[in-house]
């Protein structure tokens, strides 16, 4: 039996506190409201029990962020498409800021089981002056088990609407795209993370952050793999690709911390669920 998952997370800022008001249809919830780094910024940990999807599943998640309100939102651990028997499973994820909003959405991996059917959607809706880090990582079947992704298909749709589209279809019988230097490179990791701001950033912003970028790039043996680039006035994309997911999720990490700092002016300060 298919499960239909649903929450809607609504941001606030009230009396210099953001918080949360949720409501969920399903298995799909977040916990208590954590302030690690005072009251200006809720985070949260967004938890599926079943901790997986199967056929026909589908978690369906909006995210809307009030003006000036700051949320965080992360997840404790992987989201897994398992082997399917038919019709897809979904993940689809909806992102609304208001004007002077930010969002940190920050959800760990995502892993495609051989013979899995896996649709994964991000809708981005930026206001003026709102500002989102976002980042997303799909591991392809399960290399230390010794369970690699032969059968199956993995899809992934990202939006800003007017700003930014990516659309693809990662099939596991594609050879060209798994294995070419033009594709995936024999690599079973990839990973998008963007920062997306509603008012345009200046050309010496742009670059002050690319620059600032590529320095954690530099330093870190997985940077090679990777890229930043700024497709537009209102947008960093950063791409890479890792054998597993742990190098990549490290570096990403690590660049969030950065573009805290750079663009910001805030501490790095890590969701305490990570350290767990």
């Amino acid at each position: 039996m298919a499960w239909l998952a649903q929450l809607d997370l609504n941001y606030s800022l009230s009396a210099g506190r953001s918080r949360v008001h949720f409501r969920h249809d399903g298995p799909l919830r977040v916990l208590r409201s954590l302030y690690p780094e005072g009251d200006a910024v809720c985070h949260n940990v967004l938890v599926h029990p079943p901790g997986g999807l199967v056929s026909g599943d589908t978690l369906d998640i909006t995210v809307q962020v009030g003006s000036h309100a700051h949320a965080l939102v992360t997840t404790p651990g992987a989201t897994r498409f398992y082997k399917s028997s038919g019709e897809p499973a979904a993940q689809r994820t909806h992102l609304r800021l208001q004007a002077g909003a930010r969002l940190e959405w920050l959800p760990l991996e995502a892993l495609a089981y051989n013979a899995c059917d896996a649709h994964n959607l991000l809708h981005m809706d930026v206001a003026e002056g709102a500002e989102l880090m976002a980042w997303d990582i799909t591991a392809f079947g399960l290399p230390h088990a010794s369970e690699p992704f032969v059968q199956g298909r993995f899809t992934q749709h990202m939006q800003w609407p007017g700003h930014w589209l990516e659309h693809g279809t990662v099939r596991a019988d594609d050879a060209y795209l798994m294995d070419s230097p033009l594709g995936l490179a024999g690599q079973r990791c990839m990973g998008s993370m963007l920062l997306a701001c509603g008012t345009a950033l200046t050309r010496t912003q742009r670059e002050h952050l690319l620059d600032a970028t590529r320095a954690v790039l530099d330093a870190h043996p997985q940077g090679q793999w990777c890229g930043v680039t700024a497709p537009n006035a209102h947008m960093l994309v950063l791409r890479g690709l890792a054998p597993v997911v742990e190098p990549l999720m490290q570096l990403w990490q690590q660049v969030r911390v950065c573009w805290r700092q750079e663009h910001w002016q805030l501490p790095g300060t890590a969701p305490r669920i990570w350290s767990m």
